[in-house]
């Protein structure tokens, strides 16, 4: 006979998303048991983030979020309330977002200012005395590297808005460890290298998960982080079908190389630099390394998947010549290596780029997917915002009517949940990027 386990909640997914609820609503005093394919938490998506902490989103809600998350991480210990041990770290360094036609300032700025991002508007004679060895030169729209128009010299030049409270997570798998394990210290349970085989349901709401193993685990509750897997987890609990917004993996590479000299000032970590124009984004590390990874340009091939297991976790030569080389474009002293050095993730990427957290039409099946590589910074508040949804619609709330608000707890924003709906209209505001 196959072992039975019984719970409060099922969370499936042990990434920063999946650890962050599960942290949450194991406060709440419910039996949590959290399962996932890997054999530890963070060791899938979450390991391949380049962890930026940023607010540029295009809809309220999720600069609300972003911004409400960074003083999660600005007091980590405070946030998981519980000795972990080695701890994750906000690394504050700043970031510069470069003006584009595809998200002008115009368009996001008011959201800061109704949020309280504070801010800086640079004009490209700022950028270039702000940050060492920068080409502030206009390129839009993004080419190939083997387009010879790629080499062509800008006839304009732009500037760019800076954040001076935006940065990086500095080990994106230890944070959710920490999450995980704070988790744990509130009576959560994980069991890893455990997939979902079914998703059981009687009347119209689930009742159960079954294992590969032949386990079931029994609860009133499911909640879906299974990241660029969460539509293969949907499919076997039958929901979907009302969703407008679509999910599906796809698979990304971020490169790792050397920043340039005097990109970094001594003793601290240049700034981030979010530049579409030339369609890609970096981050200075701590010891004086550089992660660039890619903004999804048009000229460019996505990567979908129709199974994440398919994916080729090698970078790939062409990739990192091509993310590196437009690095290098707006930073001329970047050399090239070479040989290809980075990390291989897979995307969770919802149709508008912006994440879906929300309950199903299955009673007691709620979701938190469509992640699109942007939603790492808001883990902490993603874990408040489902615990608060679960609360209120198990209570009886009509979600779909009335959306429930989060009222943040540093900032006392309240972020409108029915801005990740499944029954959404498309965010037409998005970037179309990862940029959200």
């Amino acid at each position: 006979m196959s072992p039975e386990v019984s719970a409060d909640a099922v969370v499936v997914g042990a990434g920063v998303i999946g650890s962050a609820i599960a942290l949450e609503l194991a406060k709440t005093a419910r039996r949590v048991v959290v399962v996932d394919r890997a054999g530890g938490a963070g060791q899938g998506s979450t390991s391949a983030s380049s962890a930026v902490v940023r607010y540029n989103f295009s809809t309220l809600a999720g600069v609300a979020a972003a911004w409400e998350s960074y003083f999660c991480w600005s007091a980590w210990a405070e946030h998981l309330g519980h000795d972990v041990g080695d701890l994750a770290r906000f690394e504050r360094s700043g970031l510069v977002m470069l003006d584009v036609a595809a998200a002008p300032r115009s368009a996001w700025l008011p959201l800061f200012d109704q949020v309280g991002v504070p801010y800086e508007e640079w004009d490209a004679a700022t950028l270039a005395d702000r940050v060492p060895g920068i080409d502030p030169g206009r390129y839009w729209p993004p080419k190939r590297i083997d387009d010879d128009r790629f080499w062509a010299d800008p006839e304009d030049s732009l500037g760019g808005v800076y954040t001076p409270d935006a940065g990086y997570i500095t080990d994106p798998q230890l944070a959710a460890q920490n999450l995980a394990a704070a988790a744990v210290a509130e009576g959560a349970e994980f069991r890893f290298r455990s997939t979902v085989t079914a998703v059981e349901s009687a009347d119209g709401r689930v009742t159960a998960v079954v294992l590969a193993d032949g386990t079931k685990i029994s609860a009133p509750i499911v909640v879906n982080a299974a990241g660029p897997w969460s539509g293969k987890l949907n499919a076997l609990a039958g929901v979907g079908s009302d969703f407008t917004v679509g999910v599906r993996p796809m698979r990304q590479e971020v490169a790792h190389v050397l920043a340039p000299e005097g990109y970094h000032p001594a003793g601290g970590v240049g700034p981030a630099i979010a530049d579409m124009d030339l369609g890609t984004y970096f981050r200075g590390e701590v010891g004086g390394g550089l992660l660039v990874g890619g903004t999804e340009p048009e000229c460019d091939p996505f990567e979908w998947l129709d199974d994440p297991d398919d994916a080729n976790l090698n970078p790939t030569m062409a990739v990192f010549e091509a993310q590196v080389t437009r690095a290098a474009r707006r930073l001329p002293g970047l050399r090239m290596p070479n040989r290809a050095r980075g990390v291989v993730g897979v995307y969770d990427v919802a149709d508008d780029w912006t994440p879906i957290y929300d309950r199903t039409d299955l009673g007691g099946f709620y979701v938190a997917i469509g992640t699109s590589g942007n939603q790492f910074k808001n883990a902490p508040v993603v874990g408040r915002l489902m615990a608060t949804l679960i609360e209120q619609v198990e209570a009886g709330a009509d979600h779909d009517r009335e959306p429930v608000r989060y009222k943040g707890m540093h900032t006392g924003l309240a972020v409108d949940l029915g801005g990740f709906s499944r029954k959404r209209e498309r965010n037409a505001g998005s970037s179309g990027t990862v940029m959200g």
